[in-house]
Protein backbone atom coordinates (compact mmCIF):
# COMPACT_ATOMS: atom_id res chain seq x y z
CA UNK A 1 0.00 0.00 0.00
CA UNK A 2 2.81 2.10 0.75
CA UNK A 3 4.55 1.95 -2.52
CA UNK A 4 0.99 2.32 -4.59
CA UNK A 5 0.67 5.78 -2.61
CA UNK A 6 4.13 7.41 -2.95
CA UNK A 7 3.86 8.12 -6.94
CA UNK A 8 0.70 9.68 -6.25
CA UNK A 9 2.30 12.55 -3.54
CA UNK A 10 4.73 12.57 -6.00
CA UNK A 11 2.61 13.67 -8.74
CA UNK A 12 0.20 16.01 -6.44
CA UNK A 13 2.87 18.32 -5.45
CA UNK A 14 4.23 19.42 -8.59
CA UNK A 15 0.34 19.70 -9.72
CA UNK A 16 -0.41 21.86 -6.58
CA UNK A 17 2.24 23.79 -7.72
CA UNK A 18 1.70 24.43 -11.06
CA UNK A 19 -2.06 25.29 -10.05
CA UNK A 20 -0.60 27.90 -7.24
CA UNK A 21 1.34 29.42 -10.16
CA UNK A 22 -1.05 29.72 -12.59
CA UNK A 23 -3.34 31.28 -10.42
CA UNK A 24 -0.98 33.60 -9.63
CA UNK A 25 -0.37 34.12 -12.82
CA UNK A 26 -3.91 34.88 -13.93
CA UNK A 27 -4.30 37.16 -10.82
CA UNK A 28 -1.08 39.89 -12.27
CA UNK A 29 -2.44 39.01 -15.77
CA UNK A 30 -5.85 40.54 -14.32
CA UNK A 31 -4.22 43.66 -12.65
CA UNK A 32 -2.66 44.53 -15.31
CA UNK A 33 -5.63 44.15 -17.43
CA UNK A 34 -7.63 46.65 -15.09
CA UNK A 35 -4.52 49.21 -15.17
CA UNK A 36 -5.02 49.58 -19.09
CA UNK A 37 -9.01 49.33 -18.75
CA UNK A 38 -8.86 51.70 -16.00
CA UNK A 39 -5.63 53.74 -15.69
CA UNK A 40 -4.87 56.07 -12.51
CA UNK A 41 -5.73 59.76 -12.90
CA UNK A 42 -4.45 62.60 -11.75
CA UNK A 43 -6.83 63.68 -8.59
CA UNK A 44 -6.50 66.92 -10.06
CA UNK A 45 -7.01 67.84 -13.37
CA UNK A 46 -7.63 63.68 -14.29
CA UNK A 47 -4.97 62.87 -16.51
CA UNK A 48 -3.46 59.84 -16.38
CA UNK A 49 -0.56 59.34 -13.77
CA UNK A 50 1.85 56.69 -12.86
CA UNK A 51 1.34 55.78 -9.16
CA UNK A 52 1.29 59.21 -6.63
CA UNK A 53 -2.46 60.34 -7.68
CA UNK A 54 -1.15 63.89 -8.48
CA UNK A 55 0.50 64.45 -12.49
CA UNK A 56 3.74 66.28 -12.82
CA UNK A 57 1.83 69.49 -13.89
CA UNK A 58 -0.52 69.91 -10.82
CA UNK A 59 2.81 68.94 -8.37
CA UNK A 60 4.37 71.53 -10.02
CA UNK A 61 1.02 73.87 -9.03
CA UNK A 62 1.48 72.77 -5.41
CA UNK A 63 2.70 75.49 -3.51
CA UNK A 64 5.50 73.85 -0.59
CA UNK A 65 5.65 76.16 2.45
CA UNK A 66 9.80 76.86 2.86
CA UNK A 67 11.53 79.13 4.95
CA UNK A 68 11.10 82.19 6.13
CA UNK A 69 7.88 81.14 8.25
CA UNK A 70 6.91 82.18 11.36
CA UNK A 71 8.60 79.85 14.15
CA UNK A 72 5.38 79.34 16.02
CA UNK A 73 2.53 79.07 13.44
CA UNK A 74 4.50 78.16 10.63
CA UNK A 75 3.00 80.66 8.75
CA UNK A 76 5.30 81.99 5.37
CA UNK A 77 6.79 85.41 5.47
CA UNK A 78 6.55 87.38 1.98
CA UNK A 79 10.37 88.32 2.78
CA UNK A 80 12.69 87.05 5.79
CA UNK A 81 12.49 89.21 8.84
CA UNK A 82 15.36 87.44 10.76
CA UNK A 83 15.37 84.93 13.02
CA UNK A 84 13.03 83.99 15.99
CA UNK A 85 10.64 87.09 14.47
CA UNK A 86 6.74 85.65 14.81
CA UNK A 87 3.97 86.35 12.66
CA UNK A 88 1.21 88.73 13.89
CA UNK A 89 -1.37 85.91 14.37
CA UNK A 90 1.23 84.02 17.17
CA UNK A 91 1.77 87.23 19.12
CA UNK A 92 -1.65 88.58 18.82
CA UNK A 93 -3.39 85.24 19.81
CA UNK A 94 -1.16 82.66 20.51
CA UNK A 95 -2.23 78.72 20.17
CA UNK A 96 -2.23 76.50 23.54
CA UNK A 97 -0.12 73.87 21.33
CA UNK A 98 4.09 74.87 21.02
CA UNK A 99 4.78 74.99 17.10
CA UNK A 100 2.62 74.26 13.37
CA UNK A 101 3.65 73.01 10.31
CA UNK A 102 2.39 72.51 7.09
CA UNK A 103 3.42 70.95 3.84
CA UNK A 104 1.51 73.28 1.53
CA UNK A 105 -0.93 76.37 1.10
CA UNK A 106 -4.74 75.60 1.51
CA UNK A 107 -5.03 76.43 -2.84
CA UNK A 108 -6.77 74.53 -5.65
CA UNK A 109 -4.59 71.30 -5.73
CA UNK A 110 -4.35 70.96 -2.12
CA UNK A 111 -8.27 71.51 -1.37
CA UNK A 112 -8.86 68.85 -4.53
CA UNK A 113 -6.43 66.12 -2.42
CA UNK A 114 -7.39 66.80 0.65
CA UNK A 115 -11.82 66.80 -0.52
CA UNK A 116 -10.32 63.27 -2.32
CA UNK A 117 -8.85 62.33 0.76
CA UNK A 118 -11.48 62.93 3.19
CA UNK A 119 -14.65 62.35 1.31
CA UNK A 120 -14.00 60.18 -1.67
CA UNK A 121 -12.42 57.56 -0.24
CA UNK A 122 -8.67 58.02 -2.01
CA UNK A 123 -6.36 56.70 0.94
CA UNK A 124 -4.32 55.66 -1.85
CA UNK A 125 -3.35 59.33 -1.44
CA UNK A 126 -2.46 59.49 2.17
CA UNK A 127 1.61 58.00 1.50
CA UNK A 128 2.60 60.45 -0.73
CA UNK A 129 0.42 63.48 1.22
CA UNK A 130 2.57 61.91 4.32
CA UNK A 131 5.66 61.81 2.96
CA UNK A 132 5.24 65.52 2.25
CA UNK A 133 4.31 66.20 5.67
CA UNK A 134 7.13 64.17 7.08
CA UNK A 135 9.78 66.03 5.51
CA UNK A 136 7.97 69.71 6.65
CA UNK A 137 7.72 68.30 10.09
CA UNK A 138 11.24 67.52 10.13
CA UNK A 139 12.19 69.64 13.61
CA UNK A 140 8.71 68.26 14.82
CA UNK A 141 9.08 64.79 14.48
CA UNK A 142 12.65 64.38 15.52
CA UNK A 143 11.90 64.89 19.17
CA UNK A 144 8.55 63.45 19.84
CA UNK A 145 7.31 60.67 21.83
CA UNK A 146 4.32 60.08 19.98
CA UNK A 147 2.03 61.17 16.99
CA UNK A 148 -2.18 61.68 17.48
CA UNK A 149 -4.55 62.42 15.01
CA UNK A 150 -7.02 64.15 15.44
CA UNK A 151 -10.18 62.13 16.57
CA UNK A 152 -13.46 61.83 15.19
CA UNK A 153 -16.43 61.29 16.70
CA UNK A 154 -17.99 57.62 16.79
CA UNK A 155 -20.77 58.23 14.62
CA UNK A 156 -19.39 60.24 12.31
CA UNK A 157 -16.29 57.89 12.05
CA UNK A 158 -19.07 55.10 11.49
CA UNK A 159 -20.63 56.46 8.48
CA UNK A 160 -17.01 58.38 7.02
CA UNK A 161 -15.73 54.49 7.87
CA UNK A 162 -12.31 56.10 8.08
CA UNK A 163 -10.63 58.77 9.80
CA UNK A 164 -8.39 60.69 7.09
CA UNK A 165 -5.96 62.41 9.75
CA UNK A 166 -5.52 58.46 11.16
CA UNK A 167 -4.42 57.69 7.40
CA UNK A 168 -1.55 60.53 7.25
CA UNK A 169 -0.49 59.71 10.41
CA UNK A 170 0.25 56.22 9.98
CA UNK A 171 1.84 57.09 6.86
CA UNK A 172 4.31 59.42 8.80
CA UNK A 173 4.62 57.05 10.95
CA UNK A 174 6.69 55.05 8.30
CA UNK A 175 8.80 57.96 7.15
CA UNK A 176 9.61 58.99 10.79
CA UNK A 177 9.19 56.01 13.11
CA UNK A 178 7.15 57.73 15.53
CA UNK A 179 4.22 55.59 16.66
CA UNK A 180 0.97 56.65 16.17
CA UNK A 181 -1.53 56.52 19.65
CA UNK A 182 -4.81 57.29 17.88
CA UNK A 183 -6.62 55.83 21.01
CA UNK A 184 -5.50 58.52 23.86
CA UNK A 185 -7.34 61.55 22.47
CA UNK A 186 -11.18 60.91 22.11
CA UNK A 187 -13.73 63.64 21.10
CA UNK A 188 -16.23 63.25 23.32
CA UNK A 189 -18.94 65.38 22.18
CA UNK A 190 -20.42 65.55 18.58
CA UNK A 191 -20.01 69.35 16.68
CA UNK A 192 -20.52 71.02 13.70
CA UNK A 193 -18.98 71.27 10.67
CA UNK A 194 -16.16 74.22 10.89
CA UNK A 195 -17.27 75.33 7.32
CA UNK A 196 -19.17 78.53 7.24
CA UNK A 197 -18.49 79.42 11.06
CA UNK A 198 -16.58 82.14 11.82
CA UNK A 199 -13.19 81.88 14.23
CA UNK A 200 -15.15 82.67 17.24
CA UNK A 201 -18.01 79.80 16.31
CA UNK A 202 -15.45 77.52 15.21
CA UNK A 203 -13.69 77.91 19.04
CA UNK A 204 -17.17 77.27 20.74
CA UNK A 205 -18.19 74.56 18.54
CA UNK A 206 -15.27 72.50 19.58
CA UNK A 207 -14.97 73.96 23.45
CA UNK A 208 -15.25 70.78 25.76
CA UNK A 209 -15.41 68.31 22.52
CA UNK A 210 -11.63 66.25 23.22
CA UNK A 211 -10.63 63.86 26.52
CA UNK A 212 -8.31 62.47 27.56
CA UNK A 213 -9.64 59.36 29.83
CA UNK A 214 -8.29 59.74 33.43
CA UNK A 215 -6.92 55.98 33.32
CA UNK A 216 -4.98 56.89 30.10
CA UNK A 217 -3.51 60.39 31.36
CA UNK A 218 -0.34 58.16 32.55
CA UNK A 219 0.56 57.18 28.89
CA UNK A 220 0.44 61.07 27.80
CA UNK A 221 2.10 62.72 31.33
CA UNK A 222 5.48 63.97 30.17
CA UNK A 223 5.28 63.02 26.46
CA UNK A 224 6.05 65.42 23.45
CA UNK A 225 3.49 65.00 21.08
CA UNK A 226 2.24 65.59 17.73
CA UNK A 227 -0.98 66.31 16.50
CA UNK A 228 -1.97 65.44 12.82
CA UNK A 229 -4.56 66.75 10.83
CA UNK A 230 -5.24 67.76 6.95
CA UNK A 231 -5.93 71.62 7.03
CA UNK A 232 -5.11 74.34 9.61
CA UNK A 233 -8.16 76.71 9.15
CA UNK A 234 -8.05 78.84 12.34
CA UNK A 235 -6.72 76.39 14.49
CA UNK A 236 -9.96 76.19 16.63
CA UNK A 237 -9.59 72.28 16.27
CA UNK A 238 -6.51 71.94 17.17
CA UNK A 239 -6.69 74.15 19.96
CA UNK A 240 -8.97 72.39 22.01
CA UNK A 241 -6.93 69.14 21.07
CA UNK A 242 -3.41 70.64 22.40
CA UNK A 243 -5.33 71.81 25.61
CA UNK A 244 -6.82 68.35 26.34
CA UNK A 245 -3.60 67.13 26.25
CA UNK A 246 -1.99 69.40 28.01
CA UNK A 247 -4.58 68.97 31.35
CA UNK A 248 -3.30 65.48 30.69
CA UNK A 249 0.10 67.00 31.64
CA UNK A 250 1.31 66.48 28.27
CA UNK A 251 4.84 67.84 27.99
CA UNK A 252 4.63 69.52 24.71
CA UNK A 253 2.20 69.37 22.08
CA UNK A 254 2.96 70.25 18.65
CA UNK A 255 1.16 70.45 15.34
CA UNK A 256 1.95 69.18 12.13
CA UNK A 257 -0.99 69.56 8.91
CA UNK A 258 -0.90 68.96 5.04
CA UNK A 259 -2.58 72.01 4.25
CA UNK A 260 -2.93 75.62 6.15
CA UNK A 261 -5.08 78.22 5.33
CA UNK A 262 -2.87 81.34 4.11
CA UNK A 263 -4.18 84.59 4.09
CA UNK A 264 -3.21 87.09 1.61
CA UNK A 265 -1.93 90.06 2.21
Amino acid sequence: MEADAAPSRSIATPLRAAWTAGRHALARAARLALDIALPTLCVSCREPVDGEGVCAACWARLSFIERPYCPRLGIPFVYDPGPDMLSMEAIASPPAYQRARAAVRYDDVARTLVHALKYQDRTDLAPAMGRWMARAGGELLAGADMLIPVPLHWRRAWRRRYNQSGALARSIERQSGVKVRGELLRRVRATEQQIGLSRAQRATNVQGAFQVSPDRQAEVQGRRIVLIDDVLTSGATLDACARALLRAKAAQVDVLVFARVVEVR
